[in-house]
């Protein structure tokens, strides 16, 4: 079995000096976590594969914060930096990357423009491309999964396994799949989901919204055919340590690095 990665998510509130980490329930309901830069040292240090920086409130006149804060944070840690949250063009991908962030993930640009998908995996790399889809179950599509845009706050009427299908064909290198209706209900990851998308498509799939115990990411890796479970609540309140998680994964025989 290959590797399974454990990756931390930090959605990101850069309309503050120095920015913080929030996280909500569904998209909504936001409450604060902590300081950006801190919290990745501390996931660094508990063993993380990757961490996701999401800058939820982006804008262009919040894009200096963004720099700021990825560069404190490249600077204490050593794994793989996703960020995304307002990248809407080649530009803005080269200057994220060129600060210390190893991918760029991309939701509502890559939606509406999906030639930045395979212009930015031509000029970066795919393995630099992470295509993020919020879907939701709807019964609107033929999967009944539809992407939503615009951190998840308009409906886009297009089928999710049929996007997921898309952006690969588009040169992404992975996507990062939330479930809108499970996102931060720790009452586990969308099963159905995520193995619809991961039988479906021959690049990595990073599930996430749900978990709420070592138990759910067992059952994303086992039963959603997940290669990576991305992490918020469980990890940013304390609940769990990512040592912890990992710990439990190997006893259940699963491939996690330690």
């Amino acid at each position: 079995m290959l590797t399974k990665r454990i990756i931390p998510c930090l959605d990101c509130d850069l309309s503050v000096p120095d920015g913080r980490v929030v996280k909500g329930i569904k998209f909504k309901r936001i409450r604060y976590a902590g300081n950006p830069p801190e919290l990745a040292s501390k996931y660094y240090d508990e063993g993380a594969d990757e961490i996701v920086f999401l800058d939820i409130t982006a804008s262009h006149e919040r894009r200096e914060t963004m720099v700021d804060v990825i560069e404190r944070t490249a600077e204490n840690v050593f794994i793989p930096l996703t960020v995304g949250g307002g990248i809407k063009s080649i530009k803005d991908m080269r200057k994220i990357l060129n600060i210390g962030a190893d991918k760029i993930t991309i939701n509502t640009a890559a939606i509406k423009n999906p030639s930045l998908i395979r212009e930015g995996s031509k000029r970066f790399g795919s393995q630099c491309i992470v295509v993020a889809i919020d879907a939701k179950l709807t019964n609107r599509t033929e999967s009944g999964f539809e992407c939503y845009i615009y951190g998840g706050r308009k409906a886009t009427g297009i089928d999710a396994l049929e996007w997921a299908k898309n952006v690969e064909r588009l040169g992404a290198g992975e996507i990062l799949l939330t479930s809108m209706d499970r996102d931060g209900t720790k009452l586990g990851f969308d099963i159905e989901l995520t193995k619809t998308i991961s039988e479906n498509v021959n690049i990595p799939v990073i599930a996430s919204g749900g978990v709420g115990n070592p138990e759910h990411i067992y059952e994303v890796f086992v039963k959603g055919k997940a290669d990576a479970a991305l992490a918020a609540s469980i990890f940013h309140f304390n609940e769990y340590s990512i040592y912890d998680v990992k710990k439990y994964l190997r006893k259940k025989g699963i491939n996690v690095r330690l």
